[in-house]
């Protein structure tokens, strides 16, 4: 929720910001600019979470409104929360794929730095 609430998580313009991506455009749906906004309101991959989400929460998806929402009802939260947990694991699990494929641009590939390698070392054998 954090990250929706930020916008710093697997959003292409933050991914970009930090040079994670070489885009900022969003990898669902193809619009130029991927946006924690975009995301929660226009993104129509997320249409049918959007759509559960709204009958919860109601219609306008701003910021000010949702918080408003969550801050009133319990029921909001807890929509708000399934709704976050759903699309950023889905987001996530999609960056990973992108940053493990062997093909990808070396700004987007999965880095192994010195804090990998320390406890990489203390994980049992596979």
């Amino acid at each position: 929720m954090v990250q929706i609430l930020t916008d710093h998580g697997c959003f292409g313009k933050y991914l970009r910001r930090i040079e994670r991506e070489e885009s900022p455009m969003c990898h669902e749906c193809g619009a130029p600019v991927d946006t924690a906004r975009h995301t929660l309101e226009e993104c129509p991959a997320w249409g049918p979470q959007r759509a559960i989400l709204q009958t919860k929460v109601g219609a306008d998806l701003s910021l000010a409104s949702i918080v408003k929402a969550m801050l009133d009802s319990e029921e909001a939260w807890k929509a708000m929360a399934s709704f976050t947990d759903e699309i950023m694991s889905q987001k996530e699990a999609a960056k990973r794929a992108r940053e493990n494929d062997p093909n990808a641009h070396p700004l987007r590939r999965r880095r192994a730095g010195g804090r990998a390698r320390r406890y990489a070392r203390l994980l049992p054998p596979p």
